[in-house]
């Protein structure tokens, strides 16, 4: 299945290069898997979106390496892709950016003709790709200026997908600067969170991870050598061996702003659930798990 990663300092901008490359389970490693494209997402120094795509693996793609030992920033989302709707184009890759929102998609959404009839003209000019992780992205934000909040758009987009539209898998990830938002719904697939270490959240005890050094596991330096600061991950999959790895709830929406976290389990079970037999065989190979 494609593997979302996602994460945020709350402020200090860092790098995230252990994870995208240097992690035994880096997006690097997971492209083997993957190969149908790979994205990166983060904030300028003004707090705008910007990405990095390519219809390549991550392995192949020098340019996705580069980034990722260059970038600072304090949010960031990356994806990479196994193609189940849409042609391998660099316009159907991930992350997605509509109004200072970044958003990556793992799953399978269909009844797209009936989704499509809920965008407006508005809406739908956003849309580049033919994707229906793009056109889900382009509901919520939709939704979200409806409602006037991120978080309550974001809920009652997911509502109604879940209500009226078929659905395999809706695992999301949703940044604006310095808040992500993840969703794991329902359990088809995994969503997983490694919450910072050393700052006393949540209650924690422990060290500090730095990010940038390959030789130490789960290691981000920022600009100076001496100072490090805690992040917030989640991933498709535990990218490292540390025990703080936690599999999100089916259902569980974990909020990320800042560094103070909320989980919310504000859905039903999809109405329409699909299975692994309702999948075609190209959605199904899309969908197969880690091995």
């Amino acid at each position: 299945m494609c593997r979302l990663f996602g994460m945020t300092t709350g402020g200090p901008r860092v790098q995230a290069a252990f994870w995208l490359l240097d992690a035994p389970q880096s997006l690097k490693e997971q492209s083997r898997r993957m190969p149908h494209g790979v994205g990166l997402g983060w904030f300028s120094l003004g707090d705008e979106p910007v990405r990095d795509r390519a219809p390549l693996p991550a392995f192949e793609n020098a340019d996705f390496a580069l980034t990722a030992r260059h970038i600072v920033s304090h949010t960031f989302v990356s994806h990479i892709r196994y193609a189940s709707t849409g042609a391998v184009h660099v316009h159907n890759c991930h992350p997605f950016d509509m109004y200072d929102r970044l958003f990556a998609h793992n799953g399978v959404v269909k009844g797209l003709d009936v989704l499509g009839s809920w965008l407006t003209d508005v809406d739908k000019v956003l849309i580049e790709g033919h994707t229906d992780s793009e056109m889900v992205f382009a509901y919520i934000t939709s939704e979200i200026r409806r409602c006037g909040d991120t978080t309550t758009g974001l809920i009652e987009a997911v509502r109604r997908i879940g209500a009226e539209l078929p659905v395999y898998s809706l695992n999301i990830l949703l940044a604006e600067a310095h808040r992500l938002w993840a969703l794991r719904y329902p359990e088809s697939n995994e969503l997983w969170a490694l919450p910072p270490k050393g700052d006393g959240i949540s209650g924690r005890p422990g060290h500090v991870r730095h990010l940038a050094s390959p030789h130490e596991p789960g290691a981000v330096d920022v600009t100076a050598p001496d100072r490090a600061v805690p992040a917030y991950v989640v991933a498709s999959e535990p990218m490292d061996d540390d025990p703080g790895w936690r599999l999100l709830e089916p259902g569980e929406l974990l909020i990320i702003d800042g560094l103070k976290e909320e989980s919310r389990f504000p859905f039903d079970p999809p109405r329409h659930r699909l299975t692994d037999a309702d999948l075609t065989a190209k959605e199904a190979a899309s969908q197969e798990h880690a091995a």
